[in-house]
């Protein structure tokens, strides 16, 4: 099977391939990035604002397609590509509009005569390594405040995105992005190594797995290389009280659930206070009942989506299977589909033992998994317990109350009432095992930038 492909999930069904990018390929792109980029870092923001604006203008006109094209790569259904298609379209306008002001020069005071300006300028051609759960949203958050910035994008995407990452270019280039200010690569493993030692390539982003990211970080280290790194998370969602039990419950499952829960920042961790803990897993085990595998091109109410593949859904199965070994209860759902197909029904999970390897694993799938407490310190001490800390929320009548379990979360993101806030100007990122760095909001275009001191005696 080719590296890169078009395999429909709903089928197994190999639907397109593309070649690996040979060597020559991947020498010309890097060429072609460095060269780019001394052209477009000496337009003036405004102009590359007008070309990254134009960029979002046609995302938005061609809407459809391409949620019609990561429907079919990934499984999602067509209301949720549609979803992110708009949601990746905000993101690079955000840049669009906010952007220059976001990198405009700021004087400081200084000791020393003269005046003291720190501006913010690019640094160079950068390599992104994206995974296949949002291949547009990943991508705008990445690539719109570096090519604001005057930065260049190598793109180096997952092979089961192959026709929405081709689209993204052939949309950076019709929107005026020089030609090698964008590239899609079609990378082996060795040669992201290759482009990471390349003194063109002056940073890395990746998003993706844990011992990706280690490995990423330590390729990027030994180059001296910045890199920003968003390794997924298993958040925890606290629920202390609720005079709407069902409702939370629904929220709850809603959000795991989306996108076949292939979220990095998705609620993995149901931490429920003891007096609501049954009837909130009671809530969850009737949503989870009665539901059928669905074609996402035309989901209809009931039916969920596959997995982005089959090998992904096999995964999960597995993690739960071991997870029950280890001690938990399936409560509902939690079937791996016969035959090629990436269905695996959404399951409710209880009782994970903490002392189980189980308890420590992130599952990328839609497994509501619930824990009972019996205290605000208690629930406080088992969402710290985990090794990542990408996002988490509390949930609580009392806001004061939910506020200071919050305030306490060892997270990039902590949250009050509502599980997971998520808007363009709104920065992302986590602590420990997590990774580093943050993308969008204000932040966002600040880690791929030379800060530099620029001082005029007088």
């Amino acid at each position: 099977m080719s590296a890169y492909r078009v395999q429909n999930p709903a089928t197994g069904e190999v639907v397109e391939t593309f070649d690996t990018a040979t060597d020559d390929q991947i020498e010309s792109a890097l060429a072609s990035a460095h060269a780019a980029h001394q052209e477009w870092r000496e337009r003036s923001v405004q102009e590359r604002a007008v070309v990254v604006h134009r960029v979002a203008e046609i995302f938005a006109e061609r809407r459809e397609e391409l949620a019609g094209i990561i429907s079919l790569e990934v499984g999602k259904s067509l209301a949720e590509s549609l979803d992110e298609v708009d949601f990746a379209t905000s993101i690079i306008d955000y840049y669009a509009v906010h952007g220059p002001s976001l990198i405009t020069d700021r004087e400081i005071p200084s000791t020393i005569p003269g005046r003291a300006v720190i501006e913010r300028l690019p640094m160079g051609a950068l390599l992104g390594v994206m995974p296949w759960n949002f291949p547009y949203y990943q991508v705008a958050r990445f690539a719109a405040p570096n090519l604001l910035l005057g930065n260049t994008i190598l793109l180096k995407h997952a092979d089961i995105c192959a026709r929405s990452s081709l689209a993204v270019q052939e949309i950076m280039e019709q929107a005026g992005v020089p030609v090698g200010g964008y590239a899609n690569v079609f990378a082996s493993h060795d040669q992201i190594a290759t482009m990471i030692a390349d003194p063109r390539v002056q940073g890395v982003s990746l998003t993706g797995s844990e011992r990706a990211g280690a490995i990423i970080g330590e390729q990027a280290g030994r180059h001296l290389k910045k890199c920003v790194l968003e390794l997924g998370g298993i958040d925890p969602m606290v629920v202390l009280d609720s005079d709407d039990v069902a409702a939370v419950a629904k929220a709850a499952w809603n959000f795991r659930v989306y996108n076949a829960g292939q979220v990095c920042n998705s609620n993995k961790r149901m931490i429920v206070m003891d007096d609501i803990y049954d009837e909130f897993v009671e809530e969850l085990k009737k949503l989870a009942t009665g539901l059928v595998p669905g074609d996402p091109a035309d989901l209809p109410d009931g039916a969920f989506s596959p997995l982005s593949s089959r090998e992904a859904a096999q995964k999960v199965h597995e993690q739960v299977q071991q997870a029950i070994a280890d001690g938990a209860t399936l409560e509902a759902g939690g079937v791996l589909s016969d035959g090629t197909g990436a269905y695996y029904s959404p399951a409710v999970l209880t009782g994970v033992p903490r002392d189980s390897a189980s308890y420590r694993e992130e599952i990328f799938g839609p497994v509501a998994t619930v824990y009972r407490v019996h205290s605000d310190e208690e629930a406080l001490d088992l969402a710290n317990d985990c090794a990542l800390g990408l996002g988490g929320s509390v949930f609580s009548t009392d806001t004061a109350r939910a506020a200071r379990v919050a305030s306490r979360l060892e997270v990039g993101m902590a949250h009050v009432n509502i599980i997971a806030a998520e808007a363009a100007e709104l920065p992302f990122g986590g602590v420990k095992r997590s990774g580093f760095g943050r993308e969008m909001g204000p932040v966002g275009i600040d880690e791929f930038v030379n800060k530099r001191l620029y001082f005029v005696a007088g």
